[in-house]
């Protein structure tokens, strides 16, 4: 079942459930899906539907760090909320193990040897988990201590 549908099917058991928290999450989704379909004028693959909702998760977890920092604990706790309905429909993140072999691998393939060639090795292993969602800071971090690192 494409995503967009299933989202629509946990919206309709939700209201008969009466889980309020879980519904007005889900109607967020489906709005920022439908805003999405109407800007690219065209219905969402699964693709672009991940995108969408990796772009929302992102924007929780920054949320959610602001809140903390502004002692607003009430706010963060509905932001997380949200992020765990959101994490139901993404695909699993790679393991810190998975990450670090595709550095090695990106590394190797482009021949970077210094952290002036980040951006290459950056691109080069998002494409390999392209589709799933991959931390960029830490995955940064990993990468330029990686070239730093090397001989």
């Amino acid at each position: 079942m494409a995503i967009v549908d299933q989202i629509q099917t946990d919206m309709v058991a939700a209201m008969k459930a009466k889980e309020s928290e879980r519904l007005g999450a889900l109607r967020m989704i489906k709005t920022a899906l439908k805003n999405e379909e109407i800007n690219q004028g065209k219905s969402l693959d699964d693709d672009a539907a991940v995108k969408v909702l990796t772009k929302l998760a992102k924007q929780r977890k920054e949320s959610i760090e602001q809140f903390e920092k502004g002692g607003r604990t009430d706010l963060a706790d509905k932001e997380r909320a949200e992020l765990k309905v959101l994490d139901g429909y993404l695909p699993s993140a790679p393991s810190d193990e998975e990450v670090a072999a595709a550095v090695t691998l990106a590394i190797a393939k482009t021949g970077a040897s210094s952290p002036k060639q980040m951006g290459l090795v950056m691109k080069e292993v998002q494409a390999a988990f392209a589709g799933r969602p991959v931390d960029g800071k830490a995955l940064s971090a990993l990468v330029r201590s990686t070239l730093e690192a090397s001989p």
